[in-house]
């Protein structure tokens, strides 16, 4: 089903919109529930394919760890939002969870992701936010400024502090269930939790198709996840894709630990 035109032009204008009760109680249920089995089972090793983080717990290379996760990837209300930034042909750039440790002063510089500017076909780079706790003003929900999709600056090169609140910033606050659906050229960055409780995130994060995976899906699956994949999921993935192989072997990076 096409997106609504309200969301297109939120998406256009704002640079994210915020789909309410997208996420069923069940689904979220089994979401959290397998998270917090991985984060007990990898323990001091949870985030290593990609990066940690101060502050927050973080799960990476999540298609491998459950159908539960390749379900959410290939939703298709999510890849018509995603297809509105990126267009018609895009693929996954990685599958991470982050949760945002209590009690906690830590908070992110406001960044794009993987770094990235607009260029000449567009926008190349959309995340979506899956809700699976409360984002409240308290708990470290997100700040975005509106707009700033189409500044074509980095914060990193237009603030004399990333970490600095900004004018023009607002938070992102919804209920556990909603999805946020972001261009990630827009400036962005998650806020401490002064809470008593973690604050918990699916982000399952796309690039264009003539971009490089943040998370080189290929060399981090194992090989019985990937035979069991379907068609459809591994040409999301780009498994099959030689010019992803090229472009991708390095590894892509955060859009602000380095």
């Amino acid at each position: 089903m096409p997106i609504a035109p309200d969301h297109r032009r939120q998406l256009d204008e704002q640079g994210f919109v915020r789909l309410e009760g997208f996420i069923a109680p069940e689904r979220r249920s089994r979401l959290s529930d397998r998270i917090e089995a991985l984060f007990a089972s990898e323990a001091d090793e949870a985030g290593a394919e990609f990066r940690r983080e101060a502050g927050a717990r973080r799960l990476a290379n999540l298609v491998d760890k459950g159908e539960v996760f390749v379900d959410c990837i290939l939703d298709p209300a999510v890849l018509e939002h995603v297809g509105h930034v990126l267009g018609p042909r895009f693929k996954l750039s990685s599958l991470n969870a982050r949760s945002a440790n209590p009690h906690s002063e830590e908070s992110q510089p406001l960044h794009v992701d993987a770094g990235a500017l607009p260029d000449e076909r567009g926008s190349w780079v959309c995340n979506t936010v899956w809700l699976l706790d409360d984002f409240t003003t308290d708990n470290g929900a997100l700040r975005v400024v509106p707009g700033s999709h189409r500044w074509g600056r980095r914060p990193q090169d237009a603030l004399k502090d990333p970490r600095d609140l900004h004018p023009d910033e607002v938070l992102v606050t919804g209920r556990a269930g909603d999805l946020v659906v972001m261009n990630s050229h827009l400036w962005h960055g998650g806020t401490a939790n002064r809470t008593a409780r973690p604050r918990l995130a699916l982000h399952a994060f796309y690039c264009r198709w003539d971009k490089p995976q943040q998370q080189y899906q290929k060399a981090l699956l194992r090989a019985q996840t990937q035979s069991a994949l379907s068609p459809e999921a591994r040409a999301l993935l780009a498994l099959d894709d030689p010019d992803n192989d090229a472009m991708s072997a390095e590894g892509g990076q955060s859009g602000f630990m380095k």
